[in-house]
């Protein structure tokens, strides 16, 4: 698909092709400004594990049914975050097979740098269109978005 003449269009550009654009670029955004940071080893998945583990611990088979892959998949990315030092296991349950998955101190870190960065975005964002905008924009998401109870879901990976 070529670029878009977002001047002249003959028809609107639907709006999901325009989420996916702008969902990109803040998210290719993201990972060259955390690797500027030296956060060099961070994949793009890493983002839902930290999500899910943000506020309580979590395991691989939520994590699993969160991102729509195997447990073994799961469980691998798992590995790789925990090999990295940004997340931990431990084991809970009454017969200690269940492994919860919490962040470590440098997941802590890595969120917040995520979370920065997001922010410089926006700021961005506000510099080119106005931040009464962004904040309209921003609203208008969340409602359409929210369930009944105004709750968001979950962030889910697309593959």
């Amino acid at each position: 698909m070529g670029r878009v003449n977002a001047t002249e269009p003959s028809q609107p550009v639907p709006l999901a092709r325009l989420l996916a654009i702008a969902y990109r670029s803040l998210v290719d955004g993201l990972h060259g400004r955390l690797r500027d940071q030296g956060w060099v080893d961070v994949r793009p998945a890493f983002g839902f594990v930290l999500l899910a583990a943000r506020d309580q611990p979590t395991t691989s088979t939520a994590l699993a049914t969160l991102m729509g892959t195997t447990k073994q998949a799961a469980s691998k990315l798992v590995d790789s975050m925990q090999d990295a030092g940004y997340v931990e296991r431990s084991a809970n349950g009454p017969d200690g097979r269940q492994r919860h998955v919490s962040l470590t101190p440098r997941g802590v870190q890595l969120l917040a740098a995520v979370e920065e960065i997001y922010t410089e975005l926006e700021r961005e964002w506000a510099s080119l269109i106005g931040p009464n905008e962004v904040e309209r924009i921003r609203r208008g998401l969340t409602g359409v978005l929210s369930d009944d109870h105004g709750v968001l879901p979950p962030v889910r990976p697309t593959w």
